[in-house]
C-alpha cells in the first residue's frame, strides 16, 4: 500500500467458540499448549513463536458486535487478524480494502481491550480483522 511505512502483518488466527471449553480441550488435544482457563473467560490466547490463535466466545463477540451471527452450517466462523503499526493505519487499511473489492464490516473503533479494531470482508466474505495498540 502505497504511502505507509509498513504493511500489516499476519499474526493471529481467531476462532468463535460455542462453548470455551470445549473448544481448548479439542485444540490441545491437537496439540496446542493452552493453559488451563476459567469456563468464563472472554478471550484465550495462545502464542506459537510470533503467530497466534485468538480463541473467543460468542458472548465476546456479540459485545461489540451485537447484531453478530454464526455463518451458515458449514461455513467457517475463524478470521484471520492483521497487525498494524499505528491506530491511523487501521482506518487506512480498512478504507483501501474496501475501494479494493472488499467490505468494512465493522468500522475501525477503539475497543475496550486496548486496540483499535475494525474487520473488513475479503470479496469472497471472509472476515479479516485489523488491529494496532492504543
Amino acid at each position: 500500500m502505497r504511502g505507509m511505512t509498513s504493511s500489516p502483518r499476519l499474526n493471529a488466527i481467531s476462532i468463535v467458540c460455542d462453548d470455551l471449553s470445549i473448544s481448548l480441550d479439542f485444540y490441545r488435544l491437537l496439540g496446542l499448549e493452552i493453559p488451563e482457563t476459567p469456563a468464563d473467560a472472554p478471550h484465550v490466547e495462545v502464542d506459537l513463536g510470533g503467530f497466534r490463535v485468538l480463541f473467543d466466545p460468542v458472548s465476546t463477540i456479540m459485545s461489540f458486535d451485537p447484531e453478530w451471527t454464526r455463518s451458515a452450517p458449514g461455513s467457517s466462523a475463524m478470521s484471520l487478524a492483521f497487525e498494524c503499526s499505528t491506530p491511523a493505519e487501521v482506518d487506512a487499511v480498512a478504507a483501501k480494502a474496501a475501494e479494493r473489492g472488499g467490505e468494512v464490516a465493522r468500522a475501525p473503533f477503539d475497543a475496550p481491550w486496548g486496540q483499535r479494531y475494525a474487520t473488513v470482508r475479503d470479496p469472497d466474505g471472509n472476515e479479516v480483522d485489523l488491529y494496532a495498540g492504543l
